[in-house]
């Protein structure tokens, strides 16, 4: 069986000429490729030098196809999807009749006219991986309706989460992040991990407020932070600078990393003892079930399905998306005795077990012979 993948993920060009992408999304279409005869991966590819976090296709059957990069904050950038239609059509045009599967990764600018246009496909098979929140209120307006359209048509969707009212044709999955190896190495490392003082947090993800980086640091500037051995940023974006200057002046153990390879990322994960994430938005970030395979205890927002594998028995949720909720939410977790957190972080553990490459693939195969 041969499949096409389109997707808004990144790609570069080394300066040898190798094609490069980001990690994640590169690794579980890696692992995907042993079950498929060959995947054509339609997705963005940027002029920009690749970061450390962006990695290679390992296998020959895996065919890169460019398109240029469109969309963004700005209007005259959301404008520009529109520009791309002419090409993105052309080039998946060109796939349907080559393979016998079709996934289309939303939400993203181009799902606004794809969605509709592969959902009334007769062949090849086509199922839609919905990443973002699904039950997100009053979304980005090209989000909702690329939601819309999803609830309306009757091929299957993947979505994170389980909730009501949930339509049949809309499954839940969760993001491969873990391999087996990677399972066992957790196991060990939380079995000689010490969940005494002082400790290490972690944030991994953008650098910016949305992403609760402003609010890590307003958080940790309120608090004694005798506890606290280092706060590790790992990511990068245009506000790093004004966060690190900001870390400095008000004395924080922060470290900021900017992007790293998976390796070095998992290395900061065996050494931290918690996860920051107070997002203002999500839908399931692979680096809380990558994260809590290491025994990082989650700190986190309640959004999206995110409660729905966080809780009292593994992690923090805050009970509101500001400053305040983070430092209740870190007060709670520095106040527990060292036996709660090695429970909560073995828990951890438990519940990283849904997200392996394994059991996604076993996922995906079952659902493409069901349909």
């Amino acid at each position: 069986m041969k499949l096409a993948i389109i997707s808004h993920t990144e790609h570069y060009k080394t300066t040898s000429g190798q094609i490069v992408g980001w990690g994640p999304t590169v690794t579980e279409i890696n692992h995907l490729i042993q079950d498929f005869e060959a995947i054509y991966h339609l997705a963005y590819l940027h002029a920009e030098n690749p970061p450390p976090s962006a990695l290679p296709y390992n296998s020959k059957h895996i065919h890169f196809i460019p398109l240029r990069p469109r969309g963004g904050k700005s209007w005259s950038d959301k404008l520009g999807v529109l520009k791309g239609i002419p090409e993105t059509l052309g080039k998946v045009r060109s796939l349907v009749g080559e393979v016998d599967a079709i996934q289309f990764r939303a939400p993203t600018g181009m799902g606004v006219y794809l969605i509709p246009y592969l959902s009334g496909l007769k062949s090849p098979k086509v199922w839609f991986k919905y990443a973002g929140n699904w039950n997100q209120n009053q979304p980005p307006l090209g989000y909702a309706l690329q939601r819309y359209w999803l609830k309306k048509q009757n091929r299957p969707v993947t979505i994170n989460g389980a909730w009501p009212g949930q339509p049949a044709h809309c499954f839940t999955f969760e993001n491969p992040c873990l391999t087996q190896v990677e399972r066992k190495e957790g196991a060990a490392i939380i079995a000689q991990k010490s969940y005494s003082a002082p400790f290490r947090f972690c944030f991994v993800g953008r650098l910016e407020d949305e992403k609760g980086v402003q609010r890590i640091l307003d958080a940790f500037a309120g608090l004694p932070t005798s506890a606290v051995a280092q706060i590790d940023f790992i990511g990068n974006g245009a506000k790093r600078e004004q966060y690190e200057e900001q870390a400095k002046t008000q004395q924080l153990p922060a470290r900021f990393h900017g992007f790293l390879q998976r390796e070095a990322v998992f290395e900061c994960y065996n050494k931290a003892h918690f996860l920051l994430l107070p997002s203002d938005s999500e839908g399931f970030p692979k680096v809380i079930a990558e994260a809590m395979n290491y025994g990082c205890i989650p700190i986190v927002s309640d959004v999206s399905c995110i409660g729905q594998y966080v809780n009292p028995q593994n992690g923090y949720k805050m009970k509101s998306i500001d400053t305040l909720g983070l430092q209740e939410a870190i007060q709670q977790a520095l106040a527990a005795d060292i036996s709660k957190r090695k429970t909560q972080a073995e828990a951890c553990h438990t519940v990283a077990a849904h997200f392996t490459y394994a059991h996604y693939r076993k996922r995906i195969k079952a659902l493409l012979d069901q349909y």
